[in-house]
């Protein structure tokens, strides 16, 4: 769903004001067939093979998978960005904002039949905020309170409007005091990816790196009836010519975080199959072209809206995107309910990027003004943005050289320590602009490792904003501090964002209820089921 096809503040309204109010358990609406019980999904794991799967101690998609269907979080999200019970059946929030109290479901155990207490709840978040790398999610969780075994009382500094969200997903798994509370450092625990012992719908069979993850329903799992599938099997296939061939032979019944232009238009009218982009908003992929604002050219305001007005996005969305990717503006995702289309959209004007550069001082001398180094990325689906950026950059006399690296810890060695001027890269936002955000663009977080403020962006409004509204909780102040921000950083280009990536999932006609909510595949599948 795109948000210029809805009212936005309504949609945002609804979000915020269903966190404020205790949730009575209710289920997001199934599928009009009857799902039906038993049976073997075969999927791809998205992201190849997992570092982990942990979700409280490792981000990715990669994780997110397999980790949503072992660990369970208090909530999960519907595709309307509203929190629905999980792990937690009810909740509340203090007037003030500083309490949150989690009623747990009395009857839910971990897959060694040990019962999930208040007391796995504050162990877990205490795990997460000292080991998981996005610290702002739980930052203000001062304490947790465990007055029974069934309810949790998150203390909090101060209101944190992003809770909600990171109460979900993958983000806030519940992970056994009795196995992890064993003095072993969490992060390397052996029973992060063998013999797990879980609080989700599935347990974990067999995981064989570079192979596969297989899991099977627990049958002590606190929703009678849940899950319907008996196994999932998620294949690591890394190449996505074979999960293409794969989809379409009836090897594997679903994909998803697709994007490749190639591969999308190829299955998008094989028989059987179904592609969707729903399901993304909180995960919320962005493309961009990073600028090093610290070093040489780059310095100046003027160069890098200079750049953004030579760069022509349509092309890259029609010709090199083949029509699969929506445009964005801003560092917020498009889908989310926070965005601000309203900003400079920076149509391609080769005269006003020519001006410019001539008012910042780099005059045409010899057909160039000055050289720029752009990092290609040592993983698929950015040498044709790349090559194209030096050909744009060329036409108003800025000499590019490509810098390829060979592989992913390389590039992120030479953009996570700020050696670079320019760079391509996908980053998620992760629900909340205070999760996935804020970290780009917060002067406290320059200089920090690849995907913080690599920009060396600083901005003190900016910094003014964005803290101001990670504490605001009235909806309406909050989106009007994200507005102003969006408003700033677009018209100082640390970041020229061209697309939401184009994720896709692909699934047969036979998968009854795919993922749809906000996660995408890191949400649980205790719903999804396979038809006659």
């Amino acid at each position: 769903m795109q948000l210029g096809e809805l009212d936005v503040n309504l949609k945002l309204r609804s979000y915020l004001a269903a966190a404020m109010v205790t949730v009575l358990a209710c289920a997001p609406a199934m599928a009009q067939d009857a799902p039906k019980q038993g049976g073997t999904l075969v999927v791809s794991l998205p992201g190849g093979t997992p570092r982990s799967l942990n979700p409280a101690v490792q981000s990715g998609v990669a994780t997110g998978f397999p980790g949503t269907q072992l660990f369970a979080a208090p909530l999960r999200y519907d595709e309307d960005w509203t929190p629905q019970p999980y792990l937690a059946k009810s909740w509340e929030i203090s007037e003030d904002g500083l309490k949150v109290t989690l009623h747990l479901q009395e009857n839910a155990t971990f897959h060694d039949g040990e019962p999930i207490t208040s007391e796995d709840v504050a162990f877990s978040v205490e795990v997460i905020k000292e080991h998981h790398p996005f610290k702002s999610m739980f930052e203000p969780v001062t304490s947790v309170d465990t007055p029974d075994e069934h309810t949790a009382v998150l203390n909090l500094a101060h209101p944190h409007p992003a809770l909600m969200l990171a109460m979900s997903g993958q983000l806030m798994a519940i992970i056994p005091k009795h196995i992890y509370g064993d003095g072993q450092d969490p992060k390397s625990h052996p029973r992060n990816n063998q013999d797990v012992v879980g609080s989700g719908p599935f347990k974990l069979v067999e995981f064989k790196p570079g192979e596969h993850v297989v899991l099977e329903r627990y049958e002590g799992y606190w929703e009678e009836g849940l899950p319907y599938l008996d196994r999932i099997v998620a294949r690591i296939i890394n190449d996505s010519s074979a999960r293409a061939i794969a989809l379409q032979n009836g090897e594997i019944q679903m994909a998803t975080f697709e994007n490749e232009p190639t591969i999308l238009s190829r299955l998008q009218d094989a028989e059987g199959l179904n592609l969707t982009t729903d399901g993304y908003g909180g995960v919320g992929p962005i493309d961009w072209l990073a600028m090093n604002t610290t070093r040489g050219p780059l310095k100046d305001v003027k160069v890098r809206q200079a750049i953004a007005y030579a760069i022509d996005k349509n092309f890259i969305l029609n010709a090199l995107l083949r029509g699969t990717a929506t445009e964005a503006r801003t560092g917020i995702h498009p889908d989310s309910p926070l965005y601000n289309p309203d900003v400079n959209a920076y149509e391609l004007d080769l005269d006003k990027a020519n001006a410019l550069l001539d008012e910042a001082g780099y005059p045409l001398e010899g057909g160039k003004r000055f050289e720029l180094n752009i990092e290609l990325p040592g993983f698929p689906g950015y040498k044709a943005q790349t090559e194209y950026v030096k050909a744009a950059l060329a036409k108003v006399g800025i000499a590019v050289n490509v810098r390829s690296h060979p592989d992913f810890p390389s590039w992120a060695e030479k953009v996570g320590s700020m050696e670079f001027d320019l760079s391509f890269d996908s980053v998620y936002n992760w629900g909340d602009p205070v999760i996935g955000v804020n970290r780009t663009y917060l002067s406290s977080n320059i200089d920090k490792g690849i995907w913080s403020n690599t920009q060396g962006y600083s901005n003190e409004r900016v910094d003014e904003l964005l803290n101001t509204a990670a504490t605001e909780s009235d909806p309406e102040k909050r989106k009007a501090l994200y507005k102003e921000f969006q408003e700033i950083v677009a018209e100082e280009v640390p970041i020229y964002v061209t697309n939401a990536v184009p994720m896709h999932t692909i699934y047969a006609d036979k998968v009854g209820n795919p993922p749809m909510g906000i996660w995408a595949s890191s949400s649980p599948y205790d719903k999804v089921y396979l038809k006659d």
